[in-house]
């Protein structure tokens, strides 16, 4: 028999992959026997190695590029250089997404669908003059640049394609990852930049993207792109050459001049994007993942909350560190943000014992929601620290959307 999913208001989630369910009849029932209302399901997602640890088939599941995970109509993509792949791994199924999710709400669990827009080795390597380029014209091709048209025409396009397919009842919301630039941190699959030692604002400084479209957009904010270019190598050369740390600021490595139009370029980029988002998804809630740090690049999207002005039904503030250094991010982003605030929480790296007592702390800082990441990767103690601290912090579903 199948139920009503929870409506969106002060609900808890969990974030899932489709091979967590495809092809394993318990799965489901496995979620909802956590007592969370929704689940966040993998749409459309970057190469990854998981382990599927409850899974009849497989122990693990090697997605070795970005890839969706709903069928695709060729003539959406015709004449378009970025397209999504299709995953050749794991228990295979027509439609991923849609038999993960019937699945879901089989069992009276919300589905909210998971959309990575701007991470895809694939497709950077395909096109590299459509991704990050850094101060030293070096590229990120892991990273495509939210800033050039057609990656804006690319993630507008999964967006609208994945809304054509499953209606606003179906899936009610969509998580919006990548939404901005991915910066430095997120490297190759064999990371070797440990033992350069770099500072946190040296990290910051080599995230910074010059190329075309970023530069005219610097210059049109008010800065020298040219300037900033300069800016960048001689502090970073700096401290990886002569050892003197970069300042942890952008302000004080570029001049606040500088920058503020760097920051007020992102914004901009970032604004537009998810209005575009927007306008091909309807009546749909969308949910975007963010830092209220401006500096910040990465799946979490780096604003100025009080200033945004993009659309979003509600911010998605990543809560994986030290309890202290999340708690404080929950709380500037109440008070600067006007929309409503989700904690997103990792089962993974907390000390199960510790879970409920974090949750409880975010939830006191005025977080409204909480998505656990994630139901797939967790061990059974995982699962029953996610299940205990879910409990006892209680879910304040009421009618009506956040």
């Amino acid at each position: 028999m199948t139920t009503e999913p929870s409506s969106s208001a002060d609900l808890s989630g969990t974030f899932a992959y489709t091979w967590d369910l495809v092809g394993d009849p318990a799965a489901a029932e496995r979620m909802a026997s956590l007592g969370v209302e929704a689940v966040v399901l993998q749409a459309a997602y970057h190469s990854v190695r998981a382990m599927t640890p409850f899974h009849p088939a497989h122990r693990t599941v090697h997605a070795t590029h970005a890839a969706a995970y709903f069928p695709l109509d060729p003539r959406d993509w015709r004449g378009s250089r970025l397209r999504p792949a299709t995953p050749n791994w794991a228990v295979d199924a027509a439609d991923r997404f849609g038999t993960a999710a019937t699945a879901l709400r089989s069992r009276g669990l919300r589905v909210e669908a998971w959309l990575v827009l701007t991470h895809s080795t694939a497709m950077g390597e395909r096109a590299p003059d459509l991704t990050v380029r850094n101060a030293f014209d070096q590229r990120y091709t892991y990273a495509l640049c939210p800033a050039k048209p057609e990656v804006t025409a690319y993630a507008t396009q999964l967006v609208r394609s994945f809304c054509a397919r499953y209606d606003a009842v179906e899936v009610p919301a969509l998580m919006l990852e990548a939404c901005g630039w991915l910066g430095f941190e997120h490297g190759s699959h064999h990371e070797k930049t440990a033992g350069a030692d770099l500072s946190e604002g040296c990290r910051t400084l080599l995230s910074i993207c010059l190329c075309t479209a970023c530069r005219k957009g610097i210059e049109a904010a008010g800065a020298d792109a040219d300037g900033v270019a300069q800016a960048v190598r001689r502090t970073v050369d700096a401290e990886l050459r002569n050892g003197v740390r970069a300042p942890g600021t952008l302000g004080e490595s570029l001049g606040e001049r500088a920058a503020e139009a760097v920051l007020r370029h992102r914004q901009s980029v970032i604004e537009d994007l998810t209005r575009q988002v927007a306008a091909v998804a309807p009546g749909r809630e969308l949910l975007l993942m963010a830092d209220g740090d401006p500096q910040v690049t990465g799946p979490d999207s780096g604003l100025d909350l009080a200033r945004f002005g993009g659309r979003a039904t509600a911010v998605v503030i990543k809560c994986w560190d030290d309890v202290h250094r999340s708690v404080a991010r929950v709380e500037a982003a109440v008070r600067d943000s006007a929309r409503p605030v989700i904690a997103n929480v990792s089962v993974l790296e907390e000390r199960p014992a510790e879970l409920a007592g974090r949750v409880a702390r975010l939830l006191a800082a005025g977080a409204r929601q909480i998505r656990y990441y994630h139901a797939g990767l967790a061990s059974p103690a995982r699962l029953r620290a996610l299940r205990t601290a879910n409990a006892r912090t209680g879910t304040r579903t009421t009618e009506g959307a956040a």
